[in-house]
């Protein structure tokens, strides 16, 4: 992992080059932050960046055997602590006993995603934890001299997971580590740490990605257009995930779309009939569908209200969305949007209570024949 491959948080990045650079690397950082953002890949791509034999243009250069090392996750000063379950009732279970589950959890996706992770390690029952016996093995490990850099370096994800006592055993090492050795905590939740913990090290908080970088690592991963991923990437409100998600499920998407003008089309034309049986046909989806339906289609009238801006830069939608909206805005004002958002939240919230999706849907689709006629 190389800070090239970061999405988003680069004052951070500049950050952390600073401190290798200048040669003043905390002997404990706290990178924290929301879920879903890539925190743990930039505590990757810094260790990778200390280790690295021939650093180029601010970044490790991913080609000398210590970079090759990292990339494969086998790097010899390189350590890692996460929080497990134990394993078939033993009284003893170590993160190293769960290598395998965990060099597919990081090769899968350059942001950590903790639900992710409870799949892969495939345990229903209780919460994972840091154990208290994984306290041993990083002071055995930060104990011993570096074999083939200047510093080895610890990365502990979710510190919060901590066991107490797994904690208490590590307050010395972490604050009166050896010369050459460097802790990099990951923390989604930094309040759940263990103050005493916390107070040793120096932290860093990092924040969502901007619209403007997840487009961009949309654009380069999937092979879209600039438009087409900044229609996925701005709903997602900086969570990279939910972006990837809204792409990979564009189907679903396409099919609102079809939904959303077949409404406005029959609204408009106080086809009853026609409405009737678009109701129908949207409570026959799933109840957690119909209320991302509903989602999609408040966010439809936002977007096309702000259309009638004539400033491009302010709208994130499809070409197919695009099209419909350049007939369709002139219909969303002052005077209706927000009735028209506030008839869509309400519906959805309705929906979510267990209300008849057939008769809230219609009673929607009525209301929305008499909001497309006011104007502004």
């Amino acid at each position: 992992m190389r800070f090239h491959d970061i999405i988003g948080n680069q004052d951070v990045i500049e950050r952390l080059r600073r401190m290798v650079d200048s040669d003043k690397i905390p002997h404990a950082l706290l990178l924290m932050g929301e879920p879903y953002i890539p925190k743990l890949a930039l505590a990757q791509a810094f260790a990778q960046y200390i280790h690295c034999e021939n650093r180029i243009d601010g970044d490790s250069c991913g080609r000398c055997p210590s970079c090759l090392q990292h990339q494969s996750f086998n790097h010899v000063d390189t350590y890692f602590s996460y929080p497990i379950f134990k394993k078939g009732g033993s009284s003893t279970t170590y993160c190293s006993d769960y290598a395998k589950e965990w060099t597919q959890f990081l090769t899968e996706s350059p942001v950590e995603n903790y639900e992710r992770w409870l799949s892969i390690i495939k345990n229903d029952n209780g919460q994972p934890r840091i154990y208290t016996d994984e306290s041993d093995v990083i002071i055995r490990r930060m104990s011993m001299s570096s074999y083939s850099s200047r510093y080895k370096i610890h990365i502990m994800w979710l510190p919060e997971k901590m066991q107490p006592q797994c904690a208490n055993a590590l307050l010395k090492i972490i604050e009166e580590p050896y010369p050459d050795s460097l802790f990099i905590l990951v923390s989604n939740s930094y309040l759940d740490i263990l103050p005493t913990i916390y107070s040793r090290t120096q932290r860093i908080e990092l924040r969502r990605p901007s619209t403007d970088d997840i487009a961009r690592y949309l654009e380069q991963k999937y092979d879209i257009d600039h438009q087409e991923a900044l229609s996925y990437a701005a709903p997602a409100d900086g969570n990279i995930l939910l972006a990837e998600q809204g792409l990979e499920s564009g189907s679903e998407n396409r099919e609102f779309h079809e939904y959303f003008t077949q409404l406005m089309r029959l609204a408009y034309s106080v086809d009853l009939k026609g409405l009737r049986k678009w109701s129908v046909a949207v409570s026959d989806m799933k109840r957690e569908k119909s209320c991302r339906f509903l989602v999609y289609a408040s966010r439809m009238i936002r977007e096309n209200f702000i259309y009638n801006l004539h400033n491009p830069q302010l709208n994130y939608m499809t070409h197919d969305e695009e099209q419909f909206s350049t007939r369709f805005a002139p219909f969303i004002n002052e005077i209706n949007v927000q009735g028209f958002i506030n008839e869509l939240q309400l519906a959805e919230r309705d929906i979510h209570g267990n209300a008849n999706a057939k008769i809230v849907l219609f009673d929607l689709a009525l209301k929305m024949t008499i909001l497309i006629k006011k104007k502004a």
